[in-house]
């Protein structure tokens, strides 16, 4: 699915040529784990794209309000690549949780087409023709690996490993090892279905329990944080307005800027840990928490001052 125009072509077609292979295989792997079915330059096009014409555009504002325009043009020119890779980070982490949500499903029409006499392959084959999702097509590539040459065994690690997922890489184990030891497949595919239905029901529970506590550190994080240090750099604008010049004033607003940076990481991976017990899983709440903390910040730094009548 292509999604620029053609006379960007040349362009796409240049990035191919520049950026080394295992880059762009690594970024195609990425964007079709999040279920983005498009060419790796042509993404990265659109972002260099965009990011020169925002970056443009940002200089504007901030030559009117006599900040220095290099900082918009760098703030603009990476907006857009940041706003994208964390969509895809979280789309990713999205269509993750709705495949392992499935797979329950998936495991016990296995294992009813198995009761029926059908092979294990051709039972896959047969669920992955009907219905749609991430799970469907997750088995489709599967399926087609198998078609190629690939055992089952290699097809359902493929998958796991793919998807990055500890729960489903533990499930699709379980299987190999039932069918390894030469046992019912059908029932052992069934006990799996059932075990990891009751790990994701303690999974959905763990998140209920303690989502007070991540809503605590969100609000510490994108509110009182940024906001009590947004109004104390504003305070200090007006002490210096009075003639009481404070020397450490850019010091202090660049020592703010850190901490809002460090806090919001921190809170970040809390909430990984919080939610999933891992502060990888945490990355993702980090790298949306950072722009959002530093905006309302930088929007109460900037429009204090002229809410108080400072000039």
């Amino acid at each position: 699915m292509a999604i620029i125009p053609s006379v960007l072509s040349p362009i796409s077609n240049s990035i191919d040529n520049i950026f080394p292979d295992k880059y762009l295989v690594r970024l195609q792997e990425i964007l079709i784990r999040s279920g983005m079915y498009v060419k790796a330059s042509d993404l990265l096009t659109l972002i260099i794209g965009s990011g020169i014409v925002l970056g443009l555009i940002v200089v504007i504002p901030f030559v009117f309000l006599g900040m220095n325009p290099l900082i918009g043009l760098i703030l603009g020119f990476v907006a857009p690549g940041a706003i994208i890779f964390i969509w895809i980070f979280f789309m990713m982490e999205r269509r993750v949780d709705a495949i392992e949500q499935g797979t329950p499903d998936f495991l016990r029409q296995i294992s009813s087409l198995l009761r029926s006499g059908v092979g294990v392959e051709t039972a896959m084959e047969d669920i992955s023709k009907h219905g749609e999702g991430p799970l469907v097509d997750e088995l489709k590539r599967a399926v087609i690996e198998i078609k190629i040459g690939s055992t089952f065994e290699d097809a359902l690690i493929g998958m796991s490993e793919r998807l990055k997922s500890k729960t489903l890489d533990r499930t699709f184990r379980m299987i190999i090892e039932g069918r390894r030891v030469g046992g019912s497949l059908a029932d052992v595919i069934e006990t799996v279905a059932e075990d990891l239905r009751a790990v994701l029901a303690l999974q959905r529970e763990r998140k209920a329990n303690v989502m007070m506590s991540v809503m605590f550190l969100l609000i510490a994080a994108i509110i009182a944080a940024p906001f009590a240090l947004g109004m104390i750099m504003t305070y200090s604008s007006f002490i210096e307005s009075l003639g009481k010049t404070n020397p450490l004033l850019g010091a202090a607003e660049t020592g703010a800027t850190g901490y809002i940076i460090i806090h919001s990481i921190i809170a970040g991976l809390l909430m990984g840990i919080v939610l999933y017990g891992s502060a990888k899983k945490g990355v993702k709440f980090a790298l949306a928490l950072v722009p959002v903390a530093y905006g309302i910040f930088f929007v109460v730094r900037t429009l204090g001052p002229a809410l108080m009548g400072i000039t």
